[in-house]
């Protein structure tokens, strides 16, 4: 049996090497289906290995969604282009601080540009800013909540 090692994309580990250098990373490391690939400052370089990942676990199927939960909400904000996506995986903080006062509360006002959470990444905290000026009509995070990629956060109408 032998192992064919997938083909590296050059591109990609140049925009993970330009990622170390900007946020003074020492490491950083993609796994995409097969592949893994590690840049790193110091130390020995790393040649790409397949990677064998065990079939997943059928998950037990999600609660039923409630008014309480926001589900309806999140999907209704979605749609109509209101809701302000995370632009990366990370936590969410609805203040600077612990004990801060929130960046935007229900009701408030907000322009375009204003800061409206933060979302930890890589112990790198990124502001989250308004899309467009508007009054905040739901928060849909808990602050220190884990977040995903294009989760509904806020919605600004």
């Amino acid at each position: 049996m032998s192992t064919k090692t997938p083909a590296i994309d050059q591109t990609l580990i140049r925009d993970l090497a330009t990622i170390l250098n900007e946020t003074d990373l020492t490491e950083i490391e993609v796994e995409q289906d097969d592949l893994r690939i590690r840049v790193s400052r110091a130390g020995t370089p790393v040649a790409p290995q397949p990677v064998h990942v065990p079939a997943p676990a059928p998950a037990a199927p999600p609660p039923a969604a409630t008014p309480a939960s926001g589900a309806a909400v999140d999907a209704k904000a979605a749609a109509n282009g209101n809701a302000v996506p995370a632009p990366m995986v990370g936590t969410a903080y609805l203040a600077a601080s612990p004990g801060a006062k929130p960046f935007v509360e229900v009701g408030q006002s907000v322009t375009e540009g204003q800061t409206l959470l933060i979302i930890e990444a890589m112990k790198t905290m990124n502001q989250i800013p308004a899309p467009k000026g508007g009054k905040v009509t739901e928060i849909l995070v808990t602050d220190g909540q884990p977040v995903e990629y294009g989760e509904p956060l806020i919605i600004v109408e």
